[in-house]
């Protein structure tokens, strides 16, 4: 049981607590959007810094005074669209029934799928969603990385012919975060955090040690719960695997986009930052050099006014 002053670590919202399946994260829930654009991005977290900037929010305690704040740097190199996907609506879910291939996509996406001899050009008349499939170029970057990450990005609109004339035009071309992404908007960051491997009830959920006059253990529980009914519940802390668990983060805010007076080269455990960068407020899961995936809010708030000083 938790202490009084500190409650209990250890959300019992997030379980099972197992590791990702990949090392990126897959998004199910998008935003509902009437513009026809593509509703998110990726990229690499490079690290963290700090800016300053003037509080100018009306009801702030710290109004018109410079205050410091904490922002983490995501380097996006731009995505390249490899195919689009056209899902049907069935009463077990959205069903892919077919998807176009771009014509010469990158070698280096051989190193995660096997390439299609045969591009599929075929017209698709009778469907009801289409998303866009993207690949990052890790290549452009300097964190030592070939093979590229896959996934799919949806697309906002209610028409889905102009959905579908949208994704075409982007089918094979470089896509660039500043045509996707805006400044001073939310966004929420899909990541796989940090992985701690296998650990203890005491470090997993914060559970106090037993004195020295307790029985043989002193890092376990107390008990395991009542004796009827006679198995234990998924509740009582127990030990497991910690960390490398798919975590969403709501309404990150997105200071600047290609900041001019963000610092580029020599970043520790990083390296240097070759392409587009994203500053966004506050810290994001994950340790440097992996991929985040940046989606549109689902759920805006207000964004704070500040003014920051270059």
């Amino acid at each position: 049981m938790g202490r009084a002053h500190k409650s209990r670590s250890g959300s019992l919202q997030f379980y099972p607590r197992c590791r990702a399946k990949r090392q990126y994260p897959r998004v199910k829930n998008w935003p509902k959007k009437t513009d026809t654009k593509l509703l998110g991005f990726a990229g690499y977290k490079a690290g963290m810094t700090h800016i300053m900037a003037l509080d100018n929010y009306q009801n702030s305690p710290t109004k018109n005074m410079t205050i410091a704040i904490p922002a983490t740097i995501i380097e996006c190199p731009p995505l390249k669209a490899f195919s689009i996907r056209f899902y049907k609506k069935t009463p077990y879910g959205d069903t892919l029934i077919t998807e176009h291939t771009a014509d010469k996509p990158n070698k280096e996406l051989g190193r995660k799928i096997n390439l299609p001899k045969k591009i599929n050009h075929k017209n698709v008349q009778d469907f009801d969603n289409i998303t866009l499939q993207v690949y990052t170029q890790p290549k452009q970057t300097g964190i030592g990385k070939k093979k590229p990450e896959l996934f799919e990005i949806a697309i906002g609109g209610s028409d889905k012919n102009a959905k579908l004339e949208y994704a075409k035009s982007l089918l094979g071309k470089e896509i660039k975060v500043s045509d996707i992404l805006k400044e001073n908007s939310f966004v929420d960051i899909h990541a796989v955090t940090i992985g701690k491997g296998f650990q203890g009830p005491v470090k997993r959920f914060g559970i106090t040690l037993k004195s020295h006059k307790s029985e043989k253990k002193r890092r376990s529980p107390g008990n395991l719960g009542s004796w009827t009914p006679k198995k234990v519940d998924w509740r009582v802390p127990q030990h497991g695997q910690m960390g490398y668990h798919t975590r969403t983060e709501y309404n990150k805010w997105i200071l600047a986009i290609n900041p001019d007076f963000i610092k580029k080269t020599n970043i520790d455990h990083y390296g240097n930052i070759k392409n587009d960068i994203v500053l966004v407020r506050g810290s994001i899961p994950g340790p440097q050099k992996r991929l985040v995936r940046i989606v549109e809010a689902i759920r805006p708030i207000r964004p704070l006014q500040i003014q920051i000083q270059k």
